[in-house]
């Protein structure tokens, strides 16, 4: 059942950058940030569960970074595009 759940997680965060990258979401749109939030948090406890060390720094950190989007896009700041877009 965790591998399913972990599958979920990860697909939420690569269909949040795929669509950014075929430009059909930009990071400053919520589904963006949200989609990288939910799917890193699944995995960060996952990570816990598992003591997976390395996997809990990468995810726990992914999240907290989409946290920090969400709140910018919830506040009327969505994060700036980056050069290439």
């Amino acid at each position: 059942m965790l591998q399913v759940i972990s599958v979920l997680g990860a697909l939420a965060i690569l269909g949040a950058y795929t669509a950014n990258l075929f430009g059909w979401l930009r990071p400053a749109n919520l589904s963006y940030s949200l989609a990288n939030l939910i799917g890193s948090g699944i995995l960060t406890i996952i990570a816990v569960v598992d003591q997976q060390l390395g996997f809990i720094l990468l995810e726990g950190v992914w999240a907290l970074v989409s946290l920090w989007g969400v709140i910018q896009v919830l506040r009327g700041r969505p994060p700036e595009p980056t050069a290439g877009h």
